[in-house]
């Protein structure tokens, strides 16, 4: 903890000051984000950064393995349908990002078993994208099942996207575009889905 408040130190000594007036206007005009981004919670990918957005432009979502469930208003807690609801209904972001990345662990889990540690709520929650799994594994094309298997995961995502009504509203009228990344944390790349289903560099 004392790493965490030596940062925020810093920060009120060198970038609050700068950025007070900003802040203050953030705080005066409500947020209106430009982008929505739903990514991992993994610690080495920040979207901010990825992105240089500041304070304002991204509404983020975070969780495991960036993954979006299918539409299921129910009972049950669906904390990133109700970001979802919140970004796309409230907010009217016109553009929404699946971002994942490479080595996700939670993917790595998918396909190799989770570690005995997290059993309550990691699988159930990763088994979302078990029909990708499923199919990647199925097609031994020679590659890196992980990579596929995180590409694959995002392409279902955006999938399942297009079932809630209220962002097929969007899509149709034209007021929103979803889109689809995959950022290799060795190299510093994103890569993009294509139309055709390819990622490519950004």
């Amino acid at each position: 903890m004392d790493g965490l408040l030596n940062g925020y130190a810093r920060f009120r000594a060198g970038a609050w000051p700068e950025r007070k007036r900003m802040f203050e206007r953030l705080a005066e005009r409500g947020q209106a984000p430009r982008a929505m981004v739903i990514a991992c919670a993994d610690s080495r990918v920040d979207p901010g950064m990825i992105f240089d957005a500041g304070p304002g432009e991204l509404f983020v979502v975070r969780n495991v393995a960036n993954l979006v469930p299918p539409y299921a208003p129910d009972g049950a807690h669906h904390a990133t349908s109700a970001a979802l609801e919140f970004g796309v209904r409230v907010l009217r972001v016109g553009h929404l990002i699946v971002m994942g990345h490479g080595m996700c662990g939670g993917i790595t889990a998918l396909i190799h078993g989770g570690p005995e540690q997290a059993t309550d709520f990691l699988m159930p929650w990763i088994n979302i994208a078990a029909k990708a799994r499923d199919r990647v594994l199925a097609c031994d094309d020679g590659g890196d099942p992980q990579l596929a298997l995180e590409q694959a995961a995002v392409a279902l995502s955006l999938e399942n996207l297009r079932g809630y009504p209220w962002i097929a509203e969007r899509l149709a009228d034209g007021s929103m575009e979803l889109h689809g990344g995959h950022f290799d944390v060795r190299h510093g790349i994103l890569n993009l889905l294509d139309p055709d289903g390819t990622f490519r560099p950004a």
